[in-house]
């Protein structure tokens, strides 16, 4: 079995980084991309930090660009009726010096008059250097954590989301090498993030698009987390009292490692009894009890509940996956397995061409999705595509050893040559 013992209580979920009450505000981790005509995540930030006239401070420590990037924040929250203004905190903003900023009572003020504190997307390693170098919490960090604790919104996009974690990714490899390493490096590949979501909840961004459950797996087990919550690009994760609700434009993959297990005797990483459960744009999710809500759209769409005697299948076969890393293939492997005739799915993680400096260039994994007695979801067209929630599946990643080479021309008999005779067409139509 896994060496750490998984629990969460309320209390640890909302558990501060910051010494201090516990927050009674809404974290908002945003999966990057976030599009500024995305009105559903825009309005609701501005909705739960008190509605028109809210205050809202941008910190764009991460860009690179930051004074162009916190003009286009505040112009999208002012659009949504938000009061914004950019603070100039970030390595990257001419003539001002970060470890002079941080300190500023100026700025402190701004923080502290603000219901809403945005971070912008870029490399998280500059906000968490930023705001608490050494470990140590700044008076800006204080002062947000003040805000946060009050009621307010702390929300961020990609980076701005990376930071919400009391474990972040910081500059982690492909999400393939950090697999096969099965690990990953302290203050390289991650870091201390600020640890607004608590202690027990792990968050990555980008996830669906970049085949992110290759790394997120790895970094649970290594550092004992029993939840991880993937945001997709331009997807919203509104946190608050221990309750997940997902807005914008997809969803999020929650990971549950309660009952997972470990074969020690295998060198490579592996795990079993992994629980997925995919929430799309409009569903709620307790963490505490377990209990999804669905959407209105989902509720007036379709059931699908594997184990009822009227449960009819859309799919004949689950199909096989070759790429397990690519763009948005585990969720929607989910989605095809939970309405499918079969109860098993599989695909592969492997490189086809390996780096020449790749220790295990043969390595690959096996993922092999599982319906249980509890799978069940809800299916809708409602905006316009297929769309699930998928609840509680289960994942086994065992690793394999890949063929080289991974194919070898076909032939046309076992008696002729390799090299084949190409012939030239003759095309009937005109």
């Amino acid at each position: 079995m896994l060496a750490a013992v998984w629990a969460v209580t309320t209390a640890a979920l909302a558990a501060p980084t910051v010494p201090g009450p516990a927050p009674t505000g809404y974290a908002v981790p945003i999966g990057g991309e976030l599009r500024y005509d995305n009105t559903a995540v825009w309005s609701r930030l501005v909705q739960l930090s008190g509605g028109p006239g809210s205050r809202w401070v941008v910190i764009p420590a991460a860009s690179s660009a930051p004074e162009k990037t916190g003009e286009m924040v505040v112009d999208a929250l002012q659009r949504h009726g938000a009061q914004a203004v950019t603070l100039p905190v970030a390595p990257e903003w001419q003539g001002y010096e970060v470890a002079e900023a941080v300190h500023d009572p100026v700025l402190i003020e701004q923080v502290l008059a603000a219901t809403g504190i945005y971070f912008a997307g870029g490399a998280q390693s500059r906000i968490t250097d930023s705001l608490q170098p050494d470990g140590l919490p700044t008076p800006l960090l204080q002062a947000i954590w003040s805000v946060y604790r009050a009621g307010g919104v702390v929300a961020g996009t990609s980076a701005g989301a990376a930071v919400m974690s009391e474990t972040m990714f910081r500059d982690a490899y492909d999400v393939l090498r950090v697999l096969k390493r099965g690990r990953l490096d302290e203050g390289q590949e991650i870091g201390r993030g600020l640890g607004f979501v608590g202690p027990e909840l792990l968050i990555d961004q980008h996830f669906l698009k970049r085949g992110r459950i290759g790394r997120l797996l790895p970094l649970m087990v290594q550092k004992g987390y029993r939840l991880g919550l993937g945001v997709e690009e331009n997807t919203a994760a509104i946190l608050h009292d221990g309750k997940v609700e997902v807005v914008g434009g997809k969803g999020v993959l929650l990971v549950d490692l309660g009952a997972a297990s470990q074969d020690g005797r295998l060198d490579a990483f592996n795990l079993r009894n992994a629980k997925l459960t995919y929430l799309d744009r409009g569903d709620r999710h307790d963490l505490h009890s377990g209990i999804t809500t669905p959407s209105l759209q989902k509720l007036q769409g379709q059931l699908i509940d594997p184990g009822s005697p009227d449960f009819a299948p859309s799919f004949e076969s689950a199909p096989f996956q070759n790429d397990m890393l690519g763009p948005s293939t585990i969720v929607d492997a989910m989605g095809s397995l939970l309405d499918n005739r079969d109860t098993e799915a599989t695909g592969l993680a492997f490189s086809g061409t390996p780096r020449a400096s790749d220790p295990q260039p043969d390595l690959g994994f096996e993922f092999r999705l599982r319906r249980g007695p509890d799978s069940h979801g809800w299916y809708t067209g409602a905006f316009g595509g297929d769309d699930y929630t998928v609840l509680n599946l289960y994942l086994d990643v065992t690793p394999i050893t890949i063929a080289r080479p991974l194919y070898s021309p076909a032939t046309a008999s076992a008696t002729d040559a390799v090299v084949p005779r190409y012939e030239p067409l003759a095309p009937t139509l005109p």
